[in-house]
């Protein structure tokens, strides 16, 4: 079996992070027999340097034309003072829409090696294991009408728009009640019923499609956003699956990400059309680019996403989390998650060890 994958490596440390993943796997390609055909192209800054704009035509023809898209952070301070419309996030808003990535999934899972390494207390943290599910496609990122404009009296006016019609509810209501079929069986679907009207629409379709579609054996709870922030610090264990809003999900997930002690640990998945696309949460941090600092884990746990999603190699994945957690158990960190006693290592050598790990016999 073979698979096409595209790879975007973007800005700051993306490059150096993903030059791990993807040794990470052509080792479980190598280990479980199938191959991989790369294809790398840029994106985000290092776009709008070669060629002005974040997202060339040919870059998302190569996405559209693979099995899967692995993705860097984008962005950086020197790109800043750009219109929004050229800005480097652009590029992943684009792909996400042509892709048809309406649903992003982000599981928020603490190793127990890591539990000191969270900024709570161990008794709260222990035993956290979560998905954050995202609508990714529309709500106040992409609503019309937006922009800023200037009023008769000189000054200015900002619009966005939070809009979303029934059938994207039903569809992201869908893949959240899925995952929790393999999970837990238990949903929170997060929303601001109280003040937001487009909200209240949002209870109430994920309310009926509960209802009417057939998971009954799903718990499902609604909570406002406020509360569940909240809730996230005081108690992350009572979360099973949470669904939300695209920018509710965006704060939330980043909230989450510091359960496990750095945003640099937690991957995540963009479903919903032929191509998924995965990529870290974390930004990419140029102040510690190039210095062999960064955290390659979490892209490399993505790659672990990516092969059991869409490369259909659920065993590769499996083999990949548990390297992870092995070279966790042995004590080695890098900067963001370093704690007394456990042994500093850098970018480079962190792959490795995860490589290392996946390259010995299994018992």
């Amino acid at each position: 079996m073979s698979y096409k994958i595209a790879v975007l490596p973007g800005d700051g440390i993306g490059p150096e992070v993903m030059h791990e993943g993807i040794e990470v796997l052509k080792q479980v390609a190598k280990v479980y027999g199938f191959n991989v055909e790369l294809a790398e192209g840029i994106v985000g800054g290092a776009s709008i340097d070669a060629h002005g704009k974040p997202l060339t035509d040919s870059v998302l023809q190569l996405a559209k034309e693979s099995d899967a898209v692995m993705l860097g952070a984008m962005g950086g301070p020197q790109w800043d003072g750009l219109d929004y419309s050229i800005r480097p996030e652009r590029a992943l808003l684009r792909l996400r829409q042509e892709l048809g990535l309406f649903a992003n999934l982000r599981p928020v899972k603490l190793f127990s090696a890591l539990a000191s390494a969270s900024t709570l207390k161990r008794d709260v943290v222990e035993g956290t294991d979560l998905l954050v599910v995202r609508e990714l496609t529309g709500g106040i990122y992409f609503g019309q009408p937006k922009g800023v404009t200037q009023l008769p009296d000189g000054t200015e006016r900002g619009v966005n728009t939070e809009v979303y019609t029934t059938p994207e509810i039903e569809r992201i209501a869908r893949v959240a009640f899925q995952a929790a079929l393999k999970r837990r069986k238990k949903v929170t679907s997060v929303d601001k019923a109280n003040v937001l009207e487009v909200t209240e629409l949002w209870r109430k379709v994920v309310t009926r499609t509960h209802k009417d579609e057939g998971y009954a054996g799903i718990e499902l709870e609604h909570m406002l956003v406020d509360n569940c922030a909240m809730q996230l610090i005081r108690n992350p264990k009572q979360f099973d699956v949470l669904v939300t809003t695209n920018m509710f999900g965006d704060i939330l997930s980043d909230e989450a990400a510091m359960l496990t002690g750095s945003i640099g640990m937690l991957p995540s998945a963009s479903l919903g059309g032929k191509v998924g696309m995965y990529e870290p949460v974390h930004g990419s941090a140029p102040d510690i680019a190039g210095q062999d600092k960064a955290n390659p884990l979490a892209t490399i746990l993505s790659v672990a996403m990516m092969s059991r999603h869409s490369l259909d190699q659920g065993v590769a994945a499996d083999r990949i989390e548990k390297a992870v957690e092995a070279v966790l158990n042995d004590g080695y960190r890098t900067a963001d998650i370093l704690e007394p006693g456990a042994k500093l290592v850098g970018c480079r050598q962190m792959g490795q060890l995860v490589r290392d790990q996946i390259a010995r016999p299994q018992g």
